[in-house]
């Protein structure tokens, strides 16, 4: 693994850390935000290994992602459509206002659930492609 993977599985890492953390506390787009940076940063880390380039913008990642993933058997089908969703929860809790918009704790519970996956499939296609 190289470093600078290394350096995004271990930011995703500690973004999911942070999900679970104000999760707890009952902080549901902060949560929402952090699973989705979890998800991104170890996408990162997968297209830094794969191409030794770092995709730019969100919808970058998420498009060089799901072009990379979209032949490997070894990545879960729903990992790409996984990002453009945890992607609205980030929207959600970053600009969106008004009473009836927010991001409930299921889709948060999801969320973490989903970045987990994520962030362990993503280490260990990198830890053996070392």
């Amino acid at each position: 693994m190289t470093p600078e993977a290394g350096d995004y599985l271990a930011k995703g890492r500690q973004a999911l850390k942070e999900a679970r953390a104000v999760a707890a506390i009952g902080l549901p787009e902060a949560a929402g935000r952090a699973a989705y940076l979890a998800a991104y940063h170890a996408a990162q880390a997968f297209i830094f290994d794969g191409t030794g380039k770092i995709a730019k913008t969100h919808s970058g990642v998420r498009s060089e992602f799901a072009r990379l993933a979209k032949d490997d058997l070894r990545i879960d089908r729903a990992f790409p459509a996984f990002l453009a969703q945890a992607y609205n929860l980030k929207a959600v809790a970053d600009y969106a206002i008004g009473s009836d918009v927010g991001v409930t704790i299921a889709e948060v519970e999801h969320a973490i659930a989903m970045a987990e996956r994520f962030i362990d499939c993503i280490s260990h296609l990198i830890e053996r492609s070392a």
